[in-house]
């Protein structure tokens, strides 16, 4: 198997990493070393725990939240995917109160491989407007 069919295999795998905040997964998937900034923290994240922690922020706002990788193209160090986000706004998120809402919205990451074959870097597209728009925060 070549970097690229690797890389397309451990994205199968971080699919399910996400989905069910598999910590034993996130640490075979993510370096340590790796870096993530997001909405969810002032600061970078690091490693699978910080990922997850990234996903348990997701869930206080819609619980049942759920990614499906849609498509992806591999290379020897780095992956594109696009994502479907799904859920259901039932818990504050961003300060803003439960709507009952169901979102879907269209998420772009580009994930870049150490190595070893780890996830070393998560670039993310803004899904946070999508989000928005979702639960009736923000204008069409």
């Amino acid at each position: 198997m070549n970097r690229a069919e690797n890389n397309t295999a451990i994205m199968k795998q971080f699919e399910i990493m996400i989905n069910t905040a598999d910590e034993a997964l996130s640490r075979k998937l993510i370096s340590e070393k790796a870096s993530f900034f997001t909405p969810a923290s002032p600061v970078p994240l690091y490693g699978g725990k910080g990922y997850l922690s990234v996903v348990h922020w997701m869930r206080q706002g819609f619980s049942d939240v759920q990614w499906k990788l849609e498509e992806m193209v591999a290379a020897e160090d780095k992956v594109a995917v696009r994502w479907t986000m799904t859920g259901t706004h039932d818990g504050d998120f961003l300060g803003i109160k439960a709507t009952g809402k169901k979102i879907s919205v269209c998420v772009m990451n580009f994930y870049y491989f150490d190595e070893d074959g780890k996830i070393s870097n998560d670039i993310a597209a803004e899904g946070m407007i999508g989000i928005l728009r979702g639960i009736g925060a923000m204008d069409r």
